[in-house]
């Protein structure tokens, strides 16, 4: 198999959201690290691969495509060896993309609007709007894990890395879940899977960044 790139920051939960599905599928991945607080994602070498210069970005022998969600379903289709990672079957598949769109449209932007203002605005505080926002999205995670061992029902999918990725980012600067019962079983079943703790390293070098600028409890 030739060389596939795929162009990285591990403080991203979007880009490691990539990698930990690159991992539970089994794909062997050249990963390039692109320091974003060094503006690396400027380089004219990578904007002319990417001119959205965003990560991440794939590079299968030539074929680009970067946002995390993505790459994900394409790399399980094209390398998956079990189909229950994306499902064939239309019906199965098209509950792996809503809670893919989920994560996309609701988890991943609510998470973003209580974490970026503090690490790179100067924010000093988080407004009580947007804590409720978050605990309501995940109230509906909560939901979706009712009766199911996964995301998207009965087997680990790209769905789930995707929101694992999300999620352990908002846990590690210190988000209480306790009254999620379905989320915190999940979570201790996800512990086992590949590139689980890789991507929590990455978790806990953004929840540092957080609390460099965040000295007060959640």
């Amino acid at each position: 198999m030739s060389t596939i790139k795929l162009y990285h920051f591990p403080v991203s939960s979007p880009s490691r959201a990539a990698v930990f599905a690159a991992r539970i599928i089994g794909v062997p991945v050249e990963i390039i690290i692109l320091d974003l607080t060094k503006k690396e994602q400027m380089n004219e070498s990578f904007i002319k691969i990417n001119p959205q210069h965003c990560v991440p970005t794939l590079d299968d022998n030539g074929f680009v495509i970067w946002e995390s969600r993505a790459i994900a379903c394409y790399l399980a289709d094209k390398y998956g060896k079990e189909d229950t990672l994306y499902p064939k079957d239309l019906q199965r598949r098209a509950v792996v993309n809503q809670r893919l769109y989920f994560d996309s449209s609701f988890l991943y932007p609510r998470i973003r609007a209580i974490c970026y203002p503090i690490i790179f605005e100067g924010a000093t505080e988080i407004k009580d709007k947007l804590k409720e926002d978050l605990n309501n999205t995940l109230g509906f995670l909560n939901q979706f894990l009712e009766g199911n061992k996964w995301v998207a029902g009965d087997h680990v999918t790209v769905a789930d890395t995707a929101i694992l990725a999300s999620l352990t980012s908002i846990l590690e600067v210190g988000w209480d879940i306790s009254q999620f019962s379905n989320i915190q079983r999940w979570l201790k079943d996800s512990a086992s899977l590949r590139g689980y703790e890789e991507n929590l390293e990455g978790a806990k070098a953004f929840a540092a960044l957080f609390k460099k600028n965040f000295k007060q409890s959640l």
